[in-house]
């Protein structure tokens, strides 16, 4: 990703407004507003997949009654790779009726009810990530979903990304500062909002139900983490 400086220069002595929970500052000389983005790439240490069991039933008791024992079956298996309760949701429950059009008599027919159920699964294991999902389609998943990659713990990559764009930042302003006929700048303002820039993996769909030992391979890539400041100085002599 590439980082941008956007400034505004506003020249002559002014008071910036301030509301009645902010601090007024007053600066003598002009001022120069920059935006600036860092972002930080980091190895991702978590992955989250969703894995669905859909069934068909005449009734709607039926239907849910194989759902929740398939459903059952995929979620011992999610536990028996060692993955903690605390790391699997219910994401999703449905049940709706199902209809066909009959096109001899142009009506829609019932044919009974269809019933899912979705969980999302935390993986603090990247590399099991193919494995897993192979494991889940065994156990009788019938869609999955992800991985998304992320990081637990960003909060040395975002200090990093910090300290980078306040160093851009105050070289930036002293270089509007020269160019303008002043010799040094005075920071007065600094807000942040946080950046997420999610991975582009490269996944491969090899899952087989037909007993076919191929793996799925998982390339988990970078991802980023970063700021976005916004910076005021004044230009000092």
């Amino acid at each position: 990703m590439k980082n941008f400086l956007i400034p505004a220069l506003m020249l002559g002595a002014a008071a910036i407004p301030a509301s009645a929970a902010e601090v007024q500052i007053q600066a003598t000389g002009p001022v120069v507003e920059l935006s600036v983005n860092e972002t930080v790439k980091a190895k991702p240490d978590l992955a989250t997949i969703s894995a669905g069991v859909s069934t068909e039933a005449p009734t709607a008791v039926a239907a849910m009654r194989q759902n929740a024992s398939e459903m059952d079956a995929v979620i011992k298996r999610i536990k028996s790779l060692g993955i903690a309760d605390r790391d699997i949701q219910t994401s999703g429950i449905n049940l709706n009726p199902r209809y066909d059009y009959d096109q001899p008599t142009q009506r829609q027919v019932f044919r009974g009810y269809s019933a899912s159920n979705r969980v999302s699964v935390i993986l603090r294991k990247v590399p099991d990530t193919g494995k897993v999902l192979d494991a889940l389609v065994e156990a009788g998943a019938t869609d999955i979903g992800g991985p998304q990659f992320s990081i637990d713990d960003d909060t040395a990559a975002k200090a990093q990304a910090r300290k980078a764009a306040m160093e851009r930042a105050q070289a930036q302003a002293l270089e509007y500062a020269n160019w303008a006929g002043y010799t040094g700048v005075r920071l007065l303002e600094v807000s942040e909002s946080i950046m997420f820039s999610p991975p582009m993996p490269m996944m491969e769909q090899a899952i087989m139900v037909t007993g076919s030992r191929v793996k799925t391979p998982v390339e988990p890539g970078m991802v980023g983490t970063g700021v976005n400041l916004t910076v005021k100085y004044e230009m000092t002599r």
